[in-house]
């Protein structure tokens, strides 16, 4: 019955993540969390189980969009192999930083995360993209100014349970990286911050000793595989659907959704 439960948050997660363009992360970690609820787990690690597993899914998800954004040119993997280091060693940082956080405190950070991502996506479009102004001058920082950069975007993503797209995108389109190699080149990073998020949280989880069945440390193993499976093949469908639907419209509606859960992270920490 859990792998049943897991397999539909998989669909419903990939489906989100493909009709609203957004990573899987601010979708998987907030129905985790109600699910892990539900099931009666200790409040002190939920938070941390739903971040964990969420990064562990990400690992999929993030090779699937990867290999889709490298076909069409749009990695800049100099830039990724500058990037990696810092986003490695933030990210495995980073869990252990959360690690040392309340269940209840992290809710508090994460709700004022997702209202903060329902904020940008409901202005979003209101200015124009790199790519459609055109003539953008492109300057990136030094190697040494692109790997602090890398650590911060891992601590934050670890924290957050996410790919990273909603962190690195801003930071490179910032200087003058046309939309398209920012969003396949924040694809590509996100398989290194999955990864070294998830050990980080198997591995500060494990000395945490978390008494929770199917877990190694705080990854659910039949949540990672019941979404990882499911969103796999749901996201293609929902790209398919966006399509056909007013872009604008469909972000500004997730917008509203992630304000509701954001709230109710909120409200939940705040009790």
């Amino acid at each position: 019955m859990e792998l049943i439960t897991f397999l539909i948050i998989g669909a419903l997660a990939g489906f989100a993540a493909g009709l609203f363009g957004v990573g899987g992360g601010t979708i998987i970690v907030p129905l985790l969390f109600i699910v892990f609820t539900q099931m009666g787990y200790s409040p002190d690690s939920i938070m941390h189980l739903a971040l964990g597993t969420s990064l562990a899914t990400i690992i999929v998800t993030s090779i699937s969009s990867l290999m889709a954004h490298n076909k069409k040119g749009a990695v800049m993997w100099p830039v990724f192999k500058n990037l990696t280091p810092g986003l490695v060693i933030g990210c495995f940082l980073g869990a252990g930083i959360a690690g040392q956080i309340s269940g209840l405190y992290l809710q508090l950070i994460v709700g004022v995360f997702l209202l903060w991502v329902a904020y940008k996506m409901f202005m979003g479009g209101k200015k124009k993209a790199n790519s459609e102004v055109g003539n953008v001058h492109i300057a990136l920082p030094s190697k040494p100014e692109q790997l602090a950069a890398g650590a911060g975007i891992g601590i934050a993503s670890a924290i957050f349970g996410i790919g990273g797209g909603s962190l690195t995108v801003p930071y490179l389109t910032r200087y003058g990286v046309v939309m398209q190699k920012a969003v396949g080149t924040s694809a590509a990073c996100g398989l290194p911050i999955a990864i070294a998020g998830a050990l980080g949280f198997m591995f500060f989880g494990m000395q945490a000793q978390v008494d929770v069945p199917n877990t190694i440390g705080f990854v659910h193993i039949y949540a990672f595989l019941g979404i990882s499976i499911m969103s796999f093949f749901t996201a293609k469908l929902g790209a398919k659907v966006a399509h056909a639907l007013s872009p604008q419209l469909l972000k500004k509606c997730f917008a509203v959704l992630l304000t509701v859960v954001g709230c109710y992270f909120l409200y939940k920490g705040l009790l």
